[in-house]
């Protein structure tokens, strides 16, 4: 049973989804629901100098996770850990989400030497989204895993699939792939939830807004093709990773 007045530092692995894409923060580089978790952890315990650390890099696979952040985690040893991986992994071609799983489980064995407080997200329904629907059947069997995993070990899980309000398009940045600043808050409030404590409502209604028309949604969805799907579709042909050259944005366990 996770004890939460007895967390008083916390460091976020991942990839993207953690770091924060598309999250702007006022340095210019982005804020995420992680970080956004840890400065509500902070704020209900002001006196204990709350630590955090994000060692998420955007296009991260699972076995670059563990490889490079697992480690530094072993080095801080983090009173609570978020581990969120495998998503790169399961829009592969040809992948096998059992096999994903599998190396997660094995992962979350080595984050257990470290601390029992371990926090796990589960991948999103992508029923909304143009061409990752298509992998909406091998989502929803890594994400049974997850669960299971999380069961077993009696880990934290924040369930993602079934947080309807993500299914609003303005939880979304304009690549339809990582969420927008309303997005990464939804999230980090369920993440709250999840371990225990309020920090408002994720299911809270969005405004009404006008509906698109069925011109203007073939217009977005071809300049959101020729902006960000064939680029993306390129990389992944190249071989290249958006987080070649990135650097974990706080690789310390550092005051907020």
């Amino acid at each position: 049973m996770l004890e939460l007045d007895a967390i008083s530092s916390y460091a976020a692995l991942g990839d993207s989804f953690t770091e924060g894409l598309n999250d702007p923060a006022p340095d210019g580089g982005f804020t995420g629901w992680a970080d956004r978790l840890a400065a509500l952890l902070a704020a209900r315990r002001p006196e204990a100098g709350f630590r955090y650390a994000n060692l998420a890099v955007r296009g991260k696979l699972l076995d670059g996770i563990v490889a490079e952040q697992l480690p530094r985690v072993r080095e801080l040893r983090p009173d609570l850990v978020s581990f969120t991986a495998g998503g790169n992994d399961i829009l592969r071609p040809g992948c096998d989400p059992d096999s994903v799983a599998e190396r997660f489980e094995s992962a979350v064995l080595e984050l257990l030497d470290v601390t029992p407080n371990i926090l796990v997200c589960t991948g999103f329904d992508p029923r909304e989204a143009p061409v990752l629907r298509r992998l909406r059947g091998r989502i929803a069997t890594y994400n049974s895993h997850l669960r299971a995993i999380c069961d077993r070990y009696d880990l934290v899980t924040v369930d993602l699939w079934s947080l309807r309000t993500l299914h609003d398009t303005r939880a979304w940045s304009a690549d339809r792939l990582h969420l927008s600043t309303a997005g990464h808050e939804k999230v980090a409030r369920l993440a709250a939830r999840s371990l225990g404590f309020d920090a408002g409502d994720p299911e809270e209604a969005w405004p009404a807004q006008r509906m698109l028309s069925a011109a203007e949604r073939r217009r977005e969805n071809i300049q959101w093709t020729r902006e960000h799907f064939i680029p993306w579709i390129g990389r992944r042909l190249r071989g290249e990773s958006s987080g070649d050259l990135v650097q974990a944005k706080r690789p310390d366990l550092l005051p907020l």
